[in-house]
């Protein structure tokens, strides 16, 4: 399951992302552009999710792959890090410069909440090991579960984690919070996100 082809999607987040990616990419870039202070001549080449690669969307050994680090972690290895069945990014991107772009998608309120984590073991030892060594890193205290309620958004904080500071590439995470999604009741404005 590290490459998984979708329909081209009708509604939700994955409709918009697909929409936005592939019909009207100048109008997110400049979005990302401007969040990531990117330079005027530097470009965002999007890997994922696109039209003629069926809109597949990637995870495990294949993310790396899309965005060309297949061979580059070397200071810590995604298997050491994470189990098999890791998380399914909605958008993959580079940079002209090299910059990596995890993309993570919304377009109505109760996507922000997910289930918690359903791996057994070994995998989830693996799994609460990584997410505590990323949430350390982070100086998050407090006793929330993070293999709980947020694992979804969790789970791509400590991958982020994996390649910025364990492997030290340049590496961005960007949620990607759509408004006026109707076909799912999405938010009309940013406050509504906020107040999430």
């Amino acid at each position: 399951m590290s490459r998984t082809e979708q329909l081209e999607k009708t509604k939700g987040s994955q409709h918009w992302l697909q929409l936005a990616v592939n019909s009207n990419p100048n109008s997110l870039d400049a979005k990302i552009r401007a969040a990531l202070a990117l330079k005027g001549d530097e470009s965002i080449v999007w890997r994922s999710p696109l039209e003629n690669d069926k809109y597949s969307e990637y995870s495990d050994q294949q993310f790396l792959k899309a965005v060309g680090l297949e061979d580059k972690l070397g200071r810590r290895s995604l298997e050491s890090f994470w189990p098999h069945r890791g998380p399914v990014w909605d958008g993959l991107a580079t940079t002209s410069r090299g910059d990596v772009i995890l993309v993570e998608a919304k377009a109505h309120l109760g996507e922000i909440v997910s289930p918690a984590c359903g791996a057994s073991e070994p995998a989830m030892s693996l799994i609460r090991k990584s997410l505590n060594e990323t949430r350390e890193f982070m100086g998050v205290t407090g006793g929330s579960d993070w293999a709980g309620t947020y694992y979804q958004y969790t789970n791509r904080l400590a991958h982020l984690y994996l390649l910025r500071v364990l492997n030290d590439i340049p590496a961005w995470l960007v949620f990607v919070y759509f408004l006026n999604a109707q076909d799912v009741d999405g938010p009309t404005t940013i406050q509504e996100w906020k107040n999430k």
